[in-house]
């Protein structure tokens, strides 16, 4: 069976636009009963460099995906995972016009306890890329490079 999810956002930005070098990229983004995003445009394009821009939130979603994707996976299959960081990289290419993402690479580096699977913990990030929600809504590849460590035998 087919479930359909809906999402809201809202952007909201107020200014002039008087001219294009001068007008501000800083915005609000809001989704109900959750805190304010505060955003911009890239300062490559004239934006605030103290908030997110859509770039960033991109590569955050896919991390932050993944990563939920995994702790579950982790917490059905018996790895106990007690510290996860993910340092994940987008490469954007801006063409004249218009630009686009060509990949994000996740680099994931999960500490488990010493009784659970390192094997077991290593496949379960395939699993979890290929669950992901928004990886499977991109256009572009998705890499992952995990390194999983051990925690010491009490």
């Amino acid at each position: 069976m087919t479930k359909e999810h809906r999402y809201t956002a809202t952007t909201v930005w107020s200014g002039a636009t008087t001219g294009y070098e001068t007008f501000s990229r800083a915005h609000e983004i809001q989704t109900p009963g959750k805190p304010s995003i505060a955003a911009s445009s890239d300062t490559a394009f004239r934006g605030d460099a103290d908030r997110l821009n859509p770039e960033d939130m991109l590569v955050a979603a896919l991390s932050s995906c993944h990563m939920l994707w995994y702790l579950h996976l982790c917490a059905v299959k018996g790895v106990v995972v007690t510290h996860y960081e993910d340092t994940a990289e987008g490469i954007m290419v801006e063409e004249p016009g218009n630009g686009r993402f060509t990949e994000v690479t996740l680099r994931p580096v999960v500490k488990i306890t010493a009784e659970s699977d390192t094997a077991l913990a290593k496949s379960l990030h395939e699993r979890a890329h290929h669950e992901c929600f928004i990886a499977n809504s991109v256009n572009f590849p998705v890499k992952c490079a995990p390194v999983v460590a051990k925690a010491k035998a009490a």
